[in-house]
């Protein structure tokens, strides 16, 4: 009887041990190939539960910041999918590089460890690698307008423009990072690639705290080979919005419009 008592111990226990689930991604490498400097270059690595318990994946850790996952955040039941996002920004990062994204979960292998790489050229390396049929295959990027002025604003406010993007190219068009002499402008969300004839509403959040008439330059990088997209932002920071009735502007004071 003891013997039996043991043995159904020890069969309980290695059926708890296989009762876990497994995380089988697709691929664990993604080579970028050659990527346009300014581009956000994107991939998605897919994976499934192939074990027989739920699968939550806690955190997803990139090797450097320039790297930005993301991934399903939702439990993964056996036999279901997820994926795990890394975005990288190639922004200001001409040469080869390779990284990492490490995810952590409570499978039965507790870490994986995913990686990137690729060759980011800038546009001049890019157009000399194609040729004129390849250009003019490339994407194009089209602005609805190139200035944007807010009026008023509060110092610290942020403040939201929609610029409609056109692409008139043959290929997706992807939209990188956003460059500005403040640093204080961004996406409001990361803009998805428009597809060739298609247009999207992009946002720009805005945050100044200097004082005055300000005008702020910023440049839209992308994979468009002819040039980065400019435009003008343009507002007359106040300290207070709400300080009175009467505001300072120049030398005379004039009601608050």
């Amino acid at each position: 009887m003891k013997h039996l008592f043991f043995f159904l111990l020890t069969l309980l226990g290695a059926s708890a041990a296989q009762a876990q689930g497994v995380l089988t991604f697709e691929k664990e490498l993604h080579d970028f190939g050659q990527v346009p400097e300014g581009t956000m270059a994107t991939h998605e690595f897919r994976f499934k539960n192939t074990g027989n318990q739920p699968v939550m994946i806690a955190d997803v850790q990139a090797s450097c910041g320039c790297t930005t996952p993301d991934w399903t955040k939702t439990p993964i039941l056996p036999g279901k999918s997820g994926i795990v996002k890394a975005v990288y920004s190639s922004a200001g990062r001409p040469g080869i590089f390779n990284k990492t994204v490490t995810v952590t979960s409570n499978a039965a292998t507790a870490s994986a460890v995913l990686t990137i790489k690729g060759n980011v050229l800038n546009k001049e390396q890019m157009k000399s690698k194609l040729t004129p049929a390849q250009l003019a295959q490339s994407p194009r990027l089209t602005l609805d307008r190139a200035t944007h002025d807010f009026g008023k604003m509060e110092a610290g406010q942020s403040l939201t423009a929609r610029f409609k993007i056109t692409n008139t190219g043959k290929q997706d068009l992807v939209l990188g990072a956003i460059s500005s002499p403040c640093y204080c402008v961004g996406y409001k969300n990361v803009p998805s690639p428009i597809r060739p004839g298609q247009s999207a509403t992009v946002e720009l959040v805005y945050s100044q705290r200097k004082l005055g008439m300000q005008q702020e330059a910023v440049t839209i990088t992308s994979n468009d080979l002819s040039g980065d997209a400019q435009l003008t932002l343009s507002a007359f920071v106040l300290k207070d919005l709400n300080a009175g009735s009467m505001v300072k502007e120049s030398t005379t004071s004039v009601p608050f419009k």
